[in-house]
């Protein structure tokens, strides 16, 4: 672990989960668009059934307007046919009147006995552009009514966009000791003051191991001024095959098909496709080696056909292994994995490399779900 890291959970345990394809964005080819993969809640509810029998502990339910579906429906839904997995739910600060999401993520909460995890965001509303300043400010604001209404007998808030004064018992969380914890990515200087100030994971992307230490050293010393300390997970991609050079040429497999210029469109239809997290994922693509790699088994191929994360772990399962090894020992304690096809990825991942490591609800460690017991996973014999 790095000096003078600060952090929460248990040392070397880790939090796994994988992503839920909401937002229309599953391929076999990059760019390359499939029916029996889109978007569908038959497809994603497949996707999230799966990785809760192989043993993920979360899962990243994304948000988006363009396409795919609304991130509550859908986990409301998924709250009747889990078992064990968290739903890290993603919301759009802003979106819904604050104490009326509170009162729908406390139903939720209680629907999935606990399992429930925030993902907040802090992005443009569909149809209207507001400065980074202006966003992050109503994020803080909207996150301080949710705590209150999950923490206090009332709600009494009096900011620069909310003014409130109501009694908290409609939106009492399930979870105690806080209720649902809350994961934030963003790398401008208000996203990283914000999550240093209320929030309970900081989300990376992909990035140099150099520029990902810097991060959580300085992520760590702005919650230290305020007598906090954040964990910190990374959101990432993967390719793992038996040998490397079997990993590497499914990364090539992959961009077979890919038409730059349809690509292209798919990727600026997301409402962050020129944030400053998704510009730096450019960056670094345009930076990597003549393989897209941007270190060793850091593959940004990814990028070219999708917003946001932009890089895959690449390599086979040893190789996979000691690189996340490599992040746990600088202090990444959560990691978001996904992989095309998602439910392909998803079982060769649960099959080669997960159960090597060593797993944790964070939530249930955090002991904010007393009554949670988990079912055994079915993390070997696992469906080719």
């Amino acid at each position: 672990m790095q000096d003078n890291l600060q952090i929460r959970s248990p040392e070397k345990k880790v939090e796994v989960a994988w992503f839920c394809d909401l937002c229309n964005g599953d391929y076999e080819f990059l760019g390359v668009p499939d029916g029996k993969l889109r978007s569908s809640f038959e497809h994603c509810s497949n996707i999230i059934r799966l990785a809760d029998e192989l043993g993920y502990q979360n899962i990243l339910l994304p948000s988006s307007y363009q396409v795919g579906q609304d991130t509550l429906s859908f986990a409301s839904a998924a709250s009747v046919f889990t078992k064990n997995i968290s739903l890290l739910t993603a919301i759009r600060c802003g979106e819904i009147h604050p104490p009326m999401l509170a009162r729908t993520l406390s139903t939720l909460d209680h629907m999935l006995k606990g399992r429930l995890n925030i993902n907040i965001i802090s992005s443009d509303l569909p149809g209207t552009v507001k400065d980074s300043k202006t966003r992050y400010q109503i994020s803080k604001e909207v996150i301080q009514i949710l705590q209150q209404g999950w923490t206090r007998d009332r709600i009494q808030f009096k900011g620069q966009y909310y003014d409130f004064d109501l009694p908290s018992d409609p939106v009492k969380s399930y979870q105690v000791n806080g209720g649902p914890l809350l994961y934030f990515g963003g790398i401008s200087e208000h996203a990283r003051e914000l999550c240093a100030e209320f929030c309970d994971v900081f989300l990376m992307w992909p990035e140099t191991e150099d520029k990902l230490a810097e991060t959580m050293k300085d992520l760590s010393q702005r919650a230290a001024k305020y007598g906090r300390k954040i964990d910190f997970g990374l959101r990432i991609h993967l390719i793992v095959r038996d040998t490397e050079k079997d990993a590497r040429d499914a990364a090539k497999q992959l961009l077979s098909k890919l038409d730059l210029e349809k690509a292209n469109d798919i990727k600026h239809r997301a409402l962050d496709s020129k944030s400053a997290g998704v510009l730096r994922q450019d960056e670094l693509r345009q930076n990597a080696d003549s393989d897209l790699f941007i270190e060793p088994y850091i593959w940004s191929g990814v990028g070219l056909a999708r917003s946001g994360c932009g890089s895959a772990i690449v390599g086979s399962p040893e190789q996979v292994y000691e690189k996340i090894q490599k992040y746990i020992s600088m202090g990444i304690r959560a990691f978001i994995f996904s992989g095309y096809p998602l439910l392909d990825e998803c079982r060769v991942f649960a099959d080669k490399v997960l159960p090597k490591l060593d797993t944790i609800h964070f939530a249930k460690a955090q002991g904010r779900l007393p009554d949670f017991e988990p079912v055994t996973p079915l993390t070997t014999g696992v469906r080719k």
